[in-house]
């Protein structure tokens, strides 16, 4: 037993030893001989983390038309709490003129038809009345005698001043002189009560024989006639005859009729913006609400309320169905987009601002919708310029991966 101790005693030492005179000896023989450190247990290594996806999207001029992509700048504008209810287009009640006759006759010229524009004080219908040429004669013949009644009474004032005639004769051309110029006067008003315009008036003196039988019907206001009521040679006037001959509508200005729920009506009155709306056309007008009814429909428990907008272009067709965003709280927003602007990525609200190189995927903070446009809170700043068509194919762009073609 005590041999084999020493031996073992022996065999550890020389091992120490050869370990002290050969340090080049490999790390396998080391382990084998039971001198070597042990080996290390390997630790797997973590997954690289993923790149994160890229912000930037080249893209040329030249490609950017070809994808049909639009751009705007971003900027202010008014952002509004609105109230949607139905309405009609309606003329405006200030703007229709129905053209009528005030005396009996014939109708000798249409020079309008139906659907055709006309001017302020244009002719638009000649009439034939022997009631117009009694009147313009009996206007002439009054004005004859008052002239000559006033020339009698200024030559016997100078013969009287003279002491050529007695006073009582100047004081009877006087006074003949006075109910002269009265029957003018009539004469005049009557004309006038038939039509006639002071110029027209002024004219007759040189105006030809035919001239005196014909009376011009003019229209009083510029538009656009919508209804012609009368036939060349119809008789007009009295007696139970027609007497409106067209009826003109200027429609540059149109009204809208709204019906207000009666629980709505205290968040509504004059002077508020409205947003007018048609199915079938991209365009919006806006306007203002002129009046607000104090009555209530029993049935329909509405109120009738009216904007006024503007139609120079005639896009908005009197009986035309359409829908009316009232403002009730408006305000400013320093930056608005357009809806089409605004894409989703990862759960992120972004738009994609335009570089000289392409565009930039941009997050943001929205805020308040108006109808097709948002708010942006935070993320762009006012006159940079972003995407707002097929912002869908940017995205889409974005999404591949880096080594797709």
């Amino acid at each position: 037993m005590a041999s084999r101790s020493t031996i073992i005693v022996v065999a550890f030492m020389a091992g120490a030893a050869i370990f002290a005179l050969a340090p080049g000896l490999s790390t396998a023989v080391q382990r084998a001989v039971g001198i070597g450190a042990p080996a290390k247990t390997a630790v797997p290594s973590k997954p690289a983390a993923p790149e994160p996806a890229a912000t930037l999207l080249p893209m040329s001029e030249e490609q950017i038309k070809l994808a049909q992509i639009d751009l705007a700048n971003v900027g202010p504008a008014l952002i509004a709490k609105r109230l949607v209810v139905p309405g009609s287009i309606v003329p405006s009640a200030d703007l229709i003129a129905h053209v009528s006759v005030k005396l009996s006759g014939t109708v000798a010229e249409l020079r309008k038809n139906i659907g055709d524009d006309v001017a302020n004080d244009e002719v638009i219908a000649v009439l034939e009345s022997r009631e117009i040429a009694d009147a313009k004669s009996e206007y002439l013949a009054a004005r004859l005698t008052n002239d000559l009644a006033q020339d009698l009474a200024n030559r016997d004032k100078t013969l009287w001043d003279g002491r050529a005639i007695p006073e009582q004769q100047y004081l009877r051309s006087r006074n003949a002189a006075a109910q002269s110029g009265m029957k003018v006067n009539i004469a005049r008003q009557k004309l006038m009560a038939l039509g006639l315009a002071d110029s027209e008036i002024a004219a007759l003196p040189e105006s030809s024989e035919a001239r005196l039988r014909r009376q011009d019907v003019r229209a009083p206001i510029s538009g656009r006639v919508v209804e012609r009521k009368v036939e060349l040679g119809a008789a007009v006037g009295r007696d139970n005859l027609e007497t409106e001959l067209f009826v003109i509508v200027d429609l540059s200005r149109v009204w809208v009729d709204l019906s207000v729920a009666s629980s709505d009506l205290p968040l509504i009155k004059e002077g508020q913006s409205v947003k007018i709306s048609a199915r079938g056309l991209s365009e919006t007008t806006t306007g203002k609400i002129v009046f607000v009814s104090p009555l209530v429909d029993r049935d329909t428990r509405t109120a009738r309320v009216v904007a006024e907008i503007q139609n120079a272009g005639g896009m908005w067709r009197p009986g035309s169905f359409v829908t009316a965003a009232i403002a009730l709280d408006q305000r400013s927003a320093p930056v608005v987009a357009p809806a089409t602007a605004i894409q989703k990525v990862e759960g992120r609200t972004v738009v994609f601002v335009r570089t000289k190189d392409g565009f930039e995927k941009r997050d943001v903070v929205s805020g308040q919708k108006e109808d097709q446009t948002l708010e942006i809170v935070s993320g762009l700043r006012p006159g940079e310029t972003i995407a707002v068509t097929n912002t869908f194919s940017l995205k889409a762009e974005l999404s591949k991966p880096k080594d797709e073609d």
